[in-house]
């Protein structure tokens, strides 16, 4: 009986471990098919949604987000989409959030469009003072036409690079009348417009000067092409060898061209072709070419374009022969619209005795014309001497002619004509004869030659001969004459290192006894024109920041007042009042105070050799310097250098250095200047 009742327990024990089995394994099964039909399901609506970041594990009734969200609000809404599957309390959330990027300042820059129009600002400026400072410069520029103002600021600090942009961004503006300036903290882009090829390079010369060395700058400036009337090219080979009398180009490559056959000429150097408008035929450059070759082959003849009338004058060692062949090729080569009227000059042993002539002598320095020889009539002597004394002035012209009814045809258009012509020179003679016109004489302008040529071409018309001989002088030359930047900043320290510029205590009113040294400054700047420089007060620490800073400012503005008065031109100038900010000597020494007082006038842009101060030579106590080492090539911490040193002071001097209660400045100038004399009085 006990071995049947084992038996049964021990099949109902088996029997139990079997169902248990089956449930554990039914239970799991059942698990598995719950974790892929819910990872199904919420990766299903995760996609359909865009989320594509988020991953889905489950891991029984336990649901699992990872994955980067973009940002908050992205991972919310995945967490929401996920609980409208399953139940929140059954969600894990694992999800990371893309870091959010710091906020970037923006990029500050700012266009000025300037014109005929008015000025045109647009841009973004840090927080500060280059908004107000850009609207002064901008309203200071204004004539009659409006100012427009899209301007907006920004408050953020301006980026490292961005007041010497934005400084040499504003003296652009000033100096270029026709422009656009985009200022940037980077790099400045200059588009600008002159009125000549001087102008221009007088403009890029200047830009230059006052560009910041580490900054980016691309300058643009185009100058019109001038028109030319007649458009004129004359080609001259004699015994003084090949040259140009007279050049002109329509374009680039047609000017590289002519140059180049007149470089096969012999022509020596680079001479000056004109490019301008007015060519009378796109085949200019082939005609100047076909011309120039023409006079090569013959070896002594003279060419003259002028518009599209053609003439050729042979030499008297040119032979038949070759004039007739040279001719002939070259009325082949010319274009259609071209005419050409060639001459081969007659071989003579002498020229006639006493032949017809007119002269006009251009006396230099004087400038008295003298009027001597032939004219036809009462009529034409008259028209000479109105026309003289309208070129020369009333005062200048000597008419000593005498009247001969029997002269060649065309007289008085050549004489009228070698008058215009002679009035483009500083000195020289018109000679007319029946058979030319020769001008001779000097100039300071590199393209009187070439307006010579032009005058005579125009106003002789086709086949009439004339000659130039005109030569430049850079002593003449106005432009060339003027001194150098530089050469004006030495001359002002030259005055400067012999005296100071003293004022009257506590004042604004320079000094009775510095009238002599601003006289000499004056003589020094009188032939610089409109220089850039900067006229610079300085001042001790004795008083307050901004009183010591407003005397320093009303210090400079009197001395360039001062400047002005004894008529020096002072409108490149600028007064700028530093204060006590800016010491070359110890404020807590009565002679390092002396020294501090100062007034600085340098070159805007310059090298700190170019600056000048007022001072004399006498050993002063520099400000101390930290961590100042004589082996390191420093200034010797003993000396101020040469053009700051003063004298010590005498020891009875009160010390006005307490008064920080400036005056104004004068607000006329002192000296006005004297009308200029009428050149005809």
């Amino acid at each position: 009986m006990s071995r049947v009742l084992k038996s049964q327990s021990l099949l109902a024990v088996a029997a139990f471990v079997i169902a248990a089995g089956l449930s554990a394994l039914i239970a799991l099964g059942a698990s598995i098919a719950i974790e892929r039909r819910t990872d199904a399901a919420i990766t299903s609506i995760l996609m359909t949604e865009g989320y594509t970041w988020a991953e889905v594990s489950t891991d029984g009734l336990s649901v699992t987000l990872n994955g980067t969200a973009p940002n908050e609000a992205a991972r919310f809404r995945a967490i929401n989409l996920a609980a409208s599957v399953v139940e929140s309390t059954r969600l894990v959330d694992a999800l990371e959030v893309t870091p959010a990027r710091p906020i970037e300042a923006p990029r500050f820059s700012v266009e000025m469009l300037r014109n005929d129009d008015g000025i045109q600002l647009i841009g973004l400026l840090p927080e500060g003072e280059a908004e107000a400072v850009l609207m002064a410069e901008a309203q200071a520029l204004q004539t009659d036409s409006g100012l427009a103002d899209m301007l907006e600021t920004a408050a953020y600090p301006a980026p490292e690079g961005w007041q010497a942009a934005f400084s040499f961004g504003l003296a652009a503006l000033e100096l270029l009348p026709r422009s656009k300036i985009s200022v940037a903290a980077d790099e400045v882009t200059i588009t600008a417009i002159a009125t000549s090829v001087e102008e221009k390079r007088t403009l890029e010369a200047d830009l230059a000067r006052l560009r910041p060395r580490d900054l980016a700058v691309s300058i643009t400036i185009s100058a019109p092409r001038p028109v030319l009337t007649p458009f004129t090219l004359r080609f001259v080979m004699d015994a003084q060898g090949s040259r140009f009398d007279a050049c002109a180009a329509d374009s680039e490559e047609a000017q590289a061209r002519i140059l180049a056959a007149g470089a096969a000429a012999g022509v020596v150097g680079r001479p000056t072709c004109t490019i301008g408008l007015g060519v009378p035929t796109p085949s200019w450059a082939i005609a100047a070419e076909a011309g120039i070759r023409a006079v090569a082959e013959l070896g002594d003849a003279t060419i003259t374009f002028s518009d599209a009338d053609v003439t050729l004058l042979a030499g008297e060692v040119v032979s038949q022969a070759s004039f007739d062949r040279v001719v002939g090729e070259l009325r082949n080569a010319l274009p259609d619209l071209f005419s050409l009227d060639a001459t081969l000059a007659k071989k003579t042993n002498a020229a006639p005795a006493g032949p017809a002539e007119f002269t006009a002598t251009l006396a230099p320095e004087t400038g008295r014309v003298e009027l001597r020889g032939r004219l036809t009539d009462d009529r034409l002597q008259a028209a000479v001497d109105s026309f003289a004394k309208a070129r020369f002035g009333v005062s200048q012209v000597y008419l000593a002619t005498r009247l001969d009814p029997e002269l060649p045809d065309g007289w008085p258009l050549r004489v009228l004509a070698g008058l215009e012509a002679l009035a483009e020179l500083d000195s020289g003679q018109v000679l007319v004869r029946a058979d030319t016109v020769e001008v001779t004489g000097l100039t300071g302008s590199q393209s009187v030659r070439a307006r010579v040529a032009q005058i005579l071409s125009g106003q002789l018309g086709q086949g009439q001969t004339f000659k130039v001989n005109v030569t430049y002088l850079e002593e003449l030359d106005p432009l060339a004459a003027l001194p150098t930047p530089e050469e004006c900043a030495g001359q002002v320290a030259a005055v400067l290192s012999a005296g100071k510029i003293t004022f009257e205590p506590g004042s604004a009113e320079i000094d009775s006894s510095a009238k002599g040294l601003m006289d000499a400054l004056a003589k020094a700047l009188t032939d610089c024109g409109a220089m850039p420089m900067e006229v610079a007060g300085h001042t001790d620490s004795q008083g307050s920041d901004e009183g010591n800073r407003a005397l320093s400012q009303a210090r400079a503005e009197a001395v360039l007042l001062a400047l002005q008065g004894r008529q020096v031109d002072v409108s490149a100038m600028r007064a700028v009042g530093y204060g006590e900010t800016r010491p070359i000597a110890d404020n807590a020494e009565e002679v390092g105070r002396e020294a501090n007082r100062r007034i600085v006038i340098s070159l805007i842009g310059s090298e700190p050799g170019l600056q000048t101060q007022t001072g004399t030579s006498a050993p002063v106590r520099p400000l101390a310097r930290a961590n100042a080492d004589p082996d390191a090539g420093g200034a010797d911490p003993g000396t101020l250098p040469q053009a700051a040193q003063l004298p010590q002071p005498l020891a009875n001097t009160p010390d006005f250095s307490a008064d920080n209660s400036p005056s104004l400045a004068p607000t006329e100038p002192t000296i006005r200047p004297q009308p200029r004399p009428d050149r005809n009085g």
